[in-house]
């Protein structure tokens, strides 16, 4: 309930938040198994499904770069990398016959097929 100016970086499936005068991250937050919402104009939120108490709100300088965070943050979580993973996957090996993923050893993990659920 309390606005704070913030600094955030996103890094692969972790938003690091900064105080503006600080160079050290004060916090992140592990983006999985959590909604990205757009709320209101220039404004989104972060909720996470398993703690739904648990709400950040950002406010974006513009509806454009509202737009690009909410994005990028949908991108970000390792099963949406997951997902993305596999389809490509595919498509090279219909386009070339053979598995991208065999020379590094992994064509077979579990985790990189298709209708496979993680625990």
């Amino acid at each position: 309930s309390v606005l704070k100016k913030r600094l955030v970086k996103l890094v692969v499936n972790f938003l690091f938040y900064f105080r503006t005068d600080e160079a050290e991250p004060i916090g992140a937050l592990l983006l999985e198994h959590c909604r990205i919402t757009k709320e209101e104009e220039n404004v989104f939120s972060i909720s996470f499904i398993e703690e739904p108490e648990r709400k950040y709100c950002f406010q974006c300088a513009s509806e454009e770069q509202c737009q690009e965070w909410v994005e990028a943050l949908k991108r970000a979580s390792y099963e949406f990398l997951r997902r993305s993973l596999i389809f490509y996957r595919n498509e090279i090996q219909k386009m070339t016959g053979k598995d991208p993923l065999e020379q590094y050893g992994i064509s077979e993990e579990a985790r990189f097929q298709l209708g496979t659920h993680q625990q």
